[in-house]
């Protein structure tokens, strides 16, 4: 391709002070970040080369960059592997239509043997599929007079519109404000008899659409639907016809190994976890894009850093690339303008521009640039005004799902961005006075320590046991409380999240009112989980209201994990109430996952 006990939030409270400033500058930051960004569009416009520009490997200072600044990558790269964050990575660096660094560190596989990472390793992009494939493919239909963003889904899928989602838009689908919760439970997409697409359209929404962001799969998931609803295609058939094939992604494609092409076989792929008694290769790992065959509008895509790099050629040059159009400018500039919400976060159709999920923008990037990660270890992040973009594709989840990146994307960012050494546009610079210095942009912590301020994610009690490692139930026989409310930031359930780790079992689960999901409207009943195969006590019987000896027989911890909003007329409270002094008599320790 290349030519050359309690477990509080991670959050300290503000003080009245900080609280008083954040309240005074709240409409400034909107008034001034809003201009920045069509700023950042208009330079997009602008600056995009006349022609398809091609990439080309070039020295960084050719491109008006540091080659002595940009090594600090190796050392934060290397830094992560030997902490092991990571078994290897890919990062590749472009600007100007020039690839500036280009370089792999560490291992492609660690297990069942070690293989080293190579440049031309395929990875599970994870959720950038949102972006590359899925967003860009409505876009495709948009621009062709086929759909629009201000359409209800429901006149593309009649079907959707039942239980209030009538009225959820296209446009609201792509931004992740249909209402929709992150995930809805696995058990929805595995059976024969299982129909996931019906089971999608009869949620009900958790919130009112459009009025909140809630970064959620099941948009994309429908997102794609409604691409093979108005074409007839699939999204991996019409991807790879309309955007992989005309920019020449070679490497690009669901299910890698029946794509039919001899160059992208099993060695290439980095392997992600050891599942089902075989290691995930070119089996994508996400779960529910995995019973969904594959193909998924949220995740399932696989690429190197090569191809991707030259998507985000793709973009920075207004659509084009090689002498193929994929997208029009103008819908170039309407993918990325941010589009605000609520607390003051900014998303574009696919892309994120300033969220807590905003971790690879690094310190450095203004407000406006965009990019997105995936849960695997990969992501990426785009300037157009200084025509730059950042490409890093890593195999955290390898081999046990235990890595964590998100400080190396912070930190490959911030080098990259302080590797420019000459002005990227003028009058963008010239805008950035003393009172956007103020801006305080709200986009995920970096933990060097307890994160503070009122803009950092929470961290909640499933969060916090899964970035110790689970140690506070180091060897102990769990029984979990909780409901269909249990989930961690990424969305995962904490049944899940516990039923996988290793150094602890869990061995029973207890649902409360409304049962372990949320949906019974009577008396709860015992039953089993079909997924973990775990009894699942009920704590909402007739004439039972508290675990009983029996059922806590073998247990030595409980944990308890619901959100409760604090309404009388709700017993959630009352069951860890009733809980709490059932395990006192059976001397059994009892950890509250806390939210807030």
């Amino acid at each position: 391709m290349l030519q050359a006990r309690r477990l509080r939030p991670g959050r300290s409270r503000p003080s009245r002070r900080r609280i008083d400033l954040i309240t005074m500058r709240k409409t400034g930051r909107q008034n001034l970040i809003r201009p920045m960004a069509a700023m950042l569009a208009v330079a997009l416009l602008h600056a995009a080369p006349s022609r398809a520009q091609r990439l080309v490997k070039a020295s960084p200072e050719s491109a008006g960059m540091s080659s002595a600044r940009l090594a600090a990558i190796d050392r934060a790269v290397t830094a992560s592997i030997e902490r092991k964050e990571t078994p290897g990575a890919v990062v590749v660096v472009g600007r100007r239509g020039q690839v500036v660094y280009r370089k792999a560190f560490g291992d492609r596989a660690a297990l069942p043997k070690r293989e080293q990472m190579t440049l031309d390793t395929i990875f599970d992009l994870a959720s950038l599929t949102k972006v590359i494939s899925t967003a860009t493919s409505v876009m495709i239909l948009v621009e062709r007079g086929q759909v629009s963003l201000a359409d209800p889904v429901a006149l593309y899928i009649p079907e959707f519109s039942r239980f209030g989602k009538e009225r959820v838009t296209v446009e609201q689908l792509l931004t992740h404000r249909a209402g929709f919760v992150p995930d809805n439970e696995i058990a929805d997409y595995v059976g024969v008899t299982i129909k996931p697409l019906e089971k999608i359209y009869e949620l009900r929404p958790s919130y009112e659409p459009g009025t909140r962001f809630v970064y959620s799969d099941v948009g994309y998931i429908v997102a794609a639907e409604l691409v093979r609803r108005v074409t007839g295609k699939r999204i991996d058939e019409f991807a790879a016809e309309n955007i992989f094939n005309p920019l020449g992604m070679k490497d690009t494609s669901f299910r890698p190994l029946l794509a039919g092409n001899e160059e992208s076989g099993a060695y290439r792929i980095a392997p992600t976890e050891n599942r089902e008694g075989r290691w995930m290769r070119g089996e994508v790992h996400d779960p529910r894009a995995y019973e969904l065959g594959g193909v998924a509008g949220h995740a399932g895509l696989f690429s190197t850093a090569d191809d991707v790099a030259v998507y985000c050629q793709m973009i920075l040059n207004g659509g084009q690339y090689g002498g193929s159009r994929v997208l029009a400018p103008y819908t170039i500039e309407r993918m990325i303008g941010a589009h605000s919400l609520p607390t003051s976060q900014m998303r574009g159709i696919g892309w994120d521009v300033n969220t807590s999920f905003s971790s690879n923008r690094g310190d450095l990037f203004p407000v406006g640039t965009f990019g997105h990660t995936g849960y695997t270890g990969t992501s990426i992040w785009l300037d157009p005004a200084s025509q730059t973009f950042v490409v890093l594709m890593t195999n955290r989840v390898h081999p046990s799902d235990k890595g964590n990146v998100t400080r190396l994307r912070s930190f490959v960012a911030s080098i990259v961005a302080g590797a420019i050494t000459d002005l990227p546009q003028a009058s963008i610079f010239d805008s950035l006075a003393a009172p956007l210095r103020q801006v305080e942009a709200p986009r995920a912590a970096i933990s060097r320590g307890v994160p503070s301020g009122p803009l950092h994610p929470v961290l909640t009690g499933i969060d916090v046991l899964e970035r110790d490692g689970f140690k506070q139930l180091e060897g102990r026989r769990v029984g979990l409380i909780t409901n269909h409310t249990g989930r961690n930031r990424a969305g995962r359930s904490t049944v899940d999240v516990l039923a996988s780790a290793k150094n602890f079992k869990l061995v029973a689960l207890f649902s409360p009112e409304h049962g372990l999901r949320g949906i019974e409207d009577a008396h709860v009943g015992d039953t089993r989980d079909e997924k973990t195969g775990l009894p699942v006590h009920s704590l909402y019987e007739r004439n039972r209201r508290r675990p009983t000896s029996e059922m806590l027989d073998g247990i030595d911890t409980l944990v308890f994990d619901i959100q409760d909003i604090g309404a009388r007329f709700y017993t959630y409270i009352t069951t860890c109430g009733y809980a709490m002094e059932e395990a006192a008599r059976n001397k059994i320790r009892f950890v509250v996952l806390d939210r807030p």
